[in-house]
């Protein structure tokens, strides 16, 4: 597979600016031919917000990308399902709907008639669009994730399923490891034909959510999505090979073998890092004197992270009760505003996390006892 990462500096949210460094990375990475094709293009929408809190792909790079296929003669369709996804559903915060309506590009609602594929050992419904269209391109954003530490390209290809089913895989693959299995199977199955990365302005911190936006200054371009992941993880300072989707897909060995494979295009990489990006710390391996400290306390007493619920955030909305994939989740009956969780049921897949709009759910470690 082609192993070509382009990288391009971008400070700004201009659309011509955008457009014109996409045609460079594009034509850069040897992206496939987009002429007189349909496009489905796939932006990472995990919920309608505001383009400066940084949840999804930012409208001027979805814009950018219309553009430029269309120059191409290729007719574009936008779609993706969030976390929380109703019938009928079109990201108008975001401002993704009104970029669909100014360059004509179609949205499409990832819910009417989806189809099935087979990915790993079972099958899962995925949007129609993907059979319908010629290509597909992901646009995901830069990102931390509380599960799998950072979503990328290969997290990015989730949003191909519809509605709820995306939440019931968490109950199926219960652990980080299980669930990085799953998502690479679903892009050998569903495997977007090129990538470009929103790394204008990413999110630190509690993602991919909660976090707290922050500059990251760069466009990344690949039509190999694990080679795009891993230099995406090394500019947000992890160690590439922590990040599960990325190890998963390594020993799998089917889009690249080694990191030392990768053909990159762009900046001199050290210069790009972010040495003080805000990571989510597992292991504590980038910190030797924290890794020895956390390492030697784990073994004395069981150290997990779990939902913590902040009651005089919560609003009341329970979208954390309709994502959570296994009901561990409840409204205190005669409390108003007050979650309550099931610590035991909890699989600690931090869906509830992921949908919360007003930090009312945080991520914290919590001690148990020998």
């Amino acid at each position: 597979m082609n192993s070509i990462v382009a990288i391009r500096k971008c400070n700004e949210y201009n659309v011509t600016e955008i457009t014109d460094l996409i045609a460079d990375i594009y034509e850069s990475c040897n992206g496939p031919d987009p002429r007189n094709k349909k496009i489905l293009l796939k932006p990472n929408i995990l919920s309608d917000s505001d383009p400066l809190k940084c949840v999804s792909t930012h409208p001027a790079v979805v814009e950018a990308m219309i553009i430029y296929l269309q120059s191409k003669g290729a007719t574009v369709l936008v779609g993706d399902s969030p976390s929380i996804h109703m019938r009928g559903f079109r990201p108008v915060n975001s401002g993704i709907t009104a970029v669909c309506e100014k360059t004509g590009a179609e949205w499409v609602d990832f819910l009417l008639s989806p189809s099935a594929v087979k990915a790993g050992g079972s099958r899962i419904r995925i949007a129609s669009a993907v059979r319908e269209t010629d290509l597909i391109i992901s646009l995901p954003k830069f990102k931390n994730h509380e599960l799998m530490l950072f979503t990328g390209a290969i997290k990015n290809t989730l949003g191909l399923v519809p509605g709820f089913i995306k939440a019931r895989q968490h109950a199926i693959h219960q652990d980080r490891d299980r669930f990085a299995e799953f998502l690479v199977d679903l892009n050998e199955s569903v495997l977007p034909h090129f990538f470009l990365m929103d790394a204008v302005r990413g999110m630190e911190g509690p993602g991919p959510g909660q976090g707290i936006p922050v500059s990251i200054g760069v466009l990344i371009g690949s039509a190999n999505p694990l080679a795009l992941d891993i230099i995406a993880t090394t500019l947000a300072d992890y160690d590439p090979l922590e990040i599960p989707t990325n190890t998963v897909a390594l020993a799998r060995g089917k889009w690249l073998r080694d990191p030392g494979e990768i053909i990159y295009d762009g900046p001199e990489p050290e210069s790009l890092v972010k040495k003080d990006f805000k990571r989510i710390i597992e292991s504590g391996s980038k910190n030797t004197l924290y890794s020895f400290i956390f390492n030697r306390f784990k073994r004395i007493r069981r150290i997990q992270r779990r939902p913590v619920f902040i009651h005089r955030n919560c609003t009341g909305c329970m979208e954390c009760i309709r994502i959570c994939p296994v009901n561990a989740i409840r409204m205190h009956p005669e409390k108003k505003n007050h979650v309550v969780l099931n610590d035991r049921q909890c699989i600690r897949c931090f869906c509830c996390s992921e949908v919360c709009r007003y930090h009312a759910v945080e991520i914290r470690r919590k001690l148990f006892g020998v």
